[in-house]
């Protein structure tokens, strides 16, 4: 008998769905097997998307969001609950209500911002920014965007290395633990990210990627940390090897060749070889 394998973390994404499988809950489950996490989901928001843009956002009802959470949660441990798309301030609210008092209470938590598509389209209500801002200090790592950095502090869009560490310093102000401040936007040869926390700051430096293939970034770095953050015995080195593995999807992005528009990144890549078949002793009886 074959010795049991060992149990995989479970990560709970509460997310958008993207038919293009590019971004949102898709990309999420997708990272969450590359890595070898089990990954489960519940859906905020249903968009009619392609890698050319988001047509439509349909928000899915905040009760229905609520039983999702709580049936699935009744019945499965979840280790590190990974946050998306959250379209609304009611939904915002509901799940922050539920991370501080239901069973999800006890998982670690990684809030990424989502507030626009890599292609523009606006995927959180403008009204709903107060109540991310409050949802912060429950998250135990934050990963917004330079421009979602911007629209959390009121302020404009930053690029220097100076503005990065204030707003990031900004935003531990507000209550975040954690800060991973993705700052790949501006030009470069080195696509440099900033870790903030109460230690400090840490720049985080990979080589910048020459490819369109963009589609779905923030959501697979996100999801990737949540999958590694139970194999480390910290935060940082789980951001460094999710890292890591993102510069690699994003090197391997063209391969898939999916869509006319930003694709996405590949998220297979390590397991996209041709192999000999599996001998595992089934056979068919005609």
């Amino acid at each position: 008998m074959a010795p049991p394998l060992p149990r995989p973390p479970v990560v709970l994404s509460i997310a958008g769905s993207d038919p293009s499988g590019g971004a949102g809950i898709r990309a999420d489950l997708k990272t969450c097997s590359a890595l070898g996490a089990y990954g489960t989901c519940v859906i905020t928001a249903l968009t009619a998307q392609s890698t050319r843009g988001v047509t439509q956002v349909h928000e899915v009802p905040t009760e229905i969001v609520r039983a999702q959470v709580e049936t699935l949660v009744a019945d499965v441990r979840v280790d590190v609950v990974k946050l998306g798309v959250l379209a609304s301030a009611q939904i915002v609210e509901m799940v922050h209500d539920l991370l501080a008092t239901g069973p999800p209470a006890t998982a670690q938590v990684v809030l990424d911002p989502v507030m626009v598509s890599t292609s523009g389209s606006r995927l959180l209500a403008p009204d709903a920014v107060a109540a991310v801002r409050a949802l912060l200090p429950r998250a135990d790592v934050i990963t917004p965007n330079l421009p979602e950095a911007a629209v959390l502090l009121g302020e404009d869009t930053v690029g220097t290395a100076d503005d990065l560490r204030g707003q990031a310093q900004r935003l531990l102000d507000l209550g975040a633990r954690r800060v991973l401040l993705t700052g790949g936007h501006p030009g470069g040869d080195a696509s440099v990210d900033l870790w903030a926390d109460a230690a400090g700051s840490v720049p985080i430096e990979a080589p910048r990627i020459a490819t369109s293939s963009t589609h779905g970034t923030g959501c697979t770095l996100s999801s990737a940390i949540a999958a590694l953050r139970p194999r480390h015995e910290d935060w940082l080195p789980a951001v460094l090897e999710a890292k890591a593995r993102l510069t690699e999807a994003l090197r391997h992005g063209d391969s898939p060749d999916i869509g006319r528009g930003p694709g996405p990144v590949h998220h297979f890549h390590e397991q996209a070889r041709w192999r000999a078949p599996l001998s595992s002793g089934v056979v068919a009886n005609r």
